[in-house]
């Protein structure tokens, strides 16, 4: 397929907005950690926010690269961190209105809509570092490839868990660590099979 020019405003833009979206990572990570009852989920959650650190810096160095300024904001990226404290003051009202278990279960579905925007965010980069033609593809790739693998795991396990944890709350038989935790899935497919195949889980105790 042949490669195709892009704008580079609205590249730039979009590294604004994923550069916010790790930063506001860290503080969902961070909030969401103090609300962790799950030991598993907590052990998940202790690596993301490891490596979302490291994204945050992976960015930083395309930045550098790209001799764009890391605090420059745009209307977008306002959005971005609106939307950012609106998570976090969810998880801190879920915390103050709610029980334990109900907070977990606001916890975990916060970092999900985080981590929607943030995986959407690098498949738009590497869509662009695949597909287009200009001076930056080389290096948004690179940046690409270092990081897609652990955004896809970071959404598709915490999705199940959430799953799982809301599943238990009902009181209905739940398979924790999920499926997709116990399968070792690292993409969407592999979530639909596994989850799938909680029913056999919970027969065999997994």
């Amino acid at each position: 397929m042949k490669k195709q020019t892009y704008s580079t405003k609205q590249l730039h833009e979009l590294l604004y907005q994923a550069l916010e979206t790790e930063r506001g990572g860290i503080k969902i990570y961070q909030a969401a950690l103090s609300a962790v009852l799950n030991e598993d989920l907590k052990g998940e959650w202790e690596e993301y926010l490891e490596q979302t650190t490291t994204h945050e810096q992976i960015l930083l160095a395309l930045f550098a690269e790209l001799k764009l300024d890391p605090e420059q904001m745009t209307p977008g990226r306002e959005v971005v961190a609106h939307i950012g404290q609106s998570l976090l003051g969810a998880m801190e009202l879920a915390k103050t209105r709610g029980n334990a278990a109900t907070a977990q279960l606001v916890a975990g579905e916060c970092v999900v809509l985080a981590e929607t925007k943030d995986l959407q965010n690098w498949e738009l980069i590497g869509h662009l570092a695949t597909h287009g033609q200009g001076a930056e593809t080389a290096v948004l790739l690179a940046a690409f490839e270092l990081v897609e693998q652990e955004e896809e795991h970071h959404l598709l396990h915490t999705r199940g868990f959430v799953r799982e944890l809301w599943i238990e709350s009902l009181g209905l038989p739940a398979v924790l660590p999920p499926p997709e935790e116990v399968r070792k899935v690292e993409t969407a497919i592999g979530a639909a099979r596994a989850e799938q195949q909680r029913d056999d889980m919970l027969k065999s105790g997994h």
